[in-house]
């Protein structure tokens, strides 16, 4: 009987065969016609000539697939996608090595010269401000951001009274212009002053205090007041904030943190506090007899100029001087730790140049009291938990400043990082000297009820 014939099921519409992929029926000369014709149309994309029809040993040595019998005609000169694969991460090796040691080229793309501290990219640097000037801005004002971004100015204290003299000397020269009023305009004035300063080095938070209380004098100027008698009136106020906040507030602290310094003392201090320095020079003055251990660390070293302060002069205090390594070994001779503040947060959390946290906590392990000198205007509302949320970075002009011979100097993929400031918790404080008193860390939210309302 004869085998019935079966006639092949009808096409899709859109010519597919049913039941099966539409690569199967097309025979092996189409699809390599295919992929000819996607490799030309993806040259066209990228501008680049279309490459002609290679062998099956051209297609292997670029990676392709190949058959079995292909598979068989390679030659030993011919590498395979393996050795291919292999070469490719070599390559990748050999760069990634490169640019690790510094051997890159100078040709290269600058996105591969330097990778970069993202995780520290929020932190504060100085900027360089000589040559971009934007808005009308003050000769004065022009003056004091190089110096800042110089470090020529360094300081909480000193900083807020350089900017507080530099604010006379705008207003003294601003003219209210006309149809309009010095309350409201002479602020509008001084916010491009304000925003040059910051574009120089990162604002402090004893900047931040003065310029609050200095919009709210402004704020209050009466509109029928003359001009010339408002700003008067202003920079007399200026001069009694810089002189009751800081100038007298500093000559309470020296007496108080004073009567804690006993005969035969051992005072440990680091970096340069202008307090802390007062505060030695006061009690040196009133007959004490007392040494001092003066700590420090790059990249300021700012305890050579504190200990050239203690050492000068006709009856010198006894003085001891070394690096942040070196101190567990000079703790067990110390008594007091005495050291001042950037900042004051409402938590207890005293916000001070770095390396202050780990004396503090080495301090208070070898049952050593700490003593931080700090001025109330320093204070902030704020609550702050570590060093890394908020911070400012030296620069490296500064670190190559006082960098020598046989330090690291800057290099491709090698970043100095110098944080400024670090944060001490209050559980490593004994007491902090004020104006206002001696005060508990637990105690430093009781602050603006013992101020009142201070203003300029």
């Amino acid at each position: 009987m004869p085998v019935p014939i079966i006639a092949d099921p009808p096409p899709f519409a859109g010519g597919k065969p049913q039941g099966q992929p539409a690569q199967q029926a097309m025979t092996r000369a189409e699809r390599r016609e295919l992929q000819e014709k996607q490799r030309a149309a993806k040259a066209a994309l990228k501008g680049q000539p279309p490459q002609p029809k290679e062998s099956s040993q051209g297609k292997q040595s670029q990676g392709t697939v190949t058959t079995a019998g292909q598979a068989k005609a390679k030659t030993p000169s011919t590498p395979s996608k393996k050795a291919f694969a292999g070469d490719i991460q070599g390559s990748k090796a050999s760069t990634s090595k490169d640019l690790s040691l510094g051997l890159v080229g100078e040709d290269m793309p600058p996105k591969q010269l330097s990778h970069g501290l993202r995780i520290f990219s929020h932190f504060g640097q100085p900027k360089p401000v000589g040559h971009t000037v934007k808005g009308d801005i003050h000769p004065a004002i022009i003056r004091l951001g190089l110096l800042y971004s110089d470090f020529k100015i360094c300081g909480a204290n000193a900083r807020c009274i350089a900017m507080l003299t530099a604010f006379k000397q705008v207003i003294q020269d601003y003219t209210t212009p006309s149809h309009s009023t010095i309350s409201r305009h002479l602020m509008t004035h001084l916010s491009p002053q304000i925003t040059h300063l910051v574009s120089a080095r990162p604002m402090s938070v004893t900047m931040g205090n003065a310029i609050r209380e200095l919009k709210l004098e402004i704020s209050a100027i009466d509109i029928d007041v003359i001009e010339q008698d408002a700003k008067e009136s202003l920079c007399l106020k200026i001069d009694n904030y810089i002189r009751d906040r800081i100038i007298i507030a500093d000559e309470v602290i020296q007496e108080l943190a004073g009567k804690k310094i006993k005969d035969g003392d051992v005072i440990l201090t680091y970096a340069k506090s202008s307090v802390v320095e007062k505060v030695l020079l006061e009690a040196q003055e009133e007959g004490k007899k007392f040494s001092v251990i003066v700590i420090d660390s790059k990249p300021l070293l700012e305890g050579k100029i504190l200990l050239r302060s203690l050492t000068s002069g006709p009856n010198p205090i006894p003085c001891t001087y070394a690096l942040l390594p070196a101190l567990p070994s000079l703790l067990t001779q110390v008594t007091m730790v005495l050291v001042g503040a950037h900042a004051l947060f409402s938590n207890g959390a005293v916000y001070s140049r770095a390396g202050t946290a780990m004396i503090a906590m080495m301090a208070k392990t070898n049952s050593v009291p700490v003593v931080v000198c700090c001025e109330t205007y320093k204070f902030s509302d704020g609550v702050m938990v570590d060093g890394f949320t908020r911070n400012e970075l030296v620069p490296l002009s500064v670190t190559q400043k006082n960098s020598r011979s046989h330090d690291i100097v800057p290099a491709l993929n090698l970043d100095n990082l110098n944080p400024l400031y670090d944060l001490t918790p209050p559980t490593y404080i004994t007491a902090v000297v004020t104006e206002v008193g001696l005060i508990p860390p637990s105690s430093i939210s009781s602050i603006p009820l013992a101020l009142g309302k201070a203003s300029l």
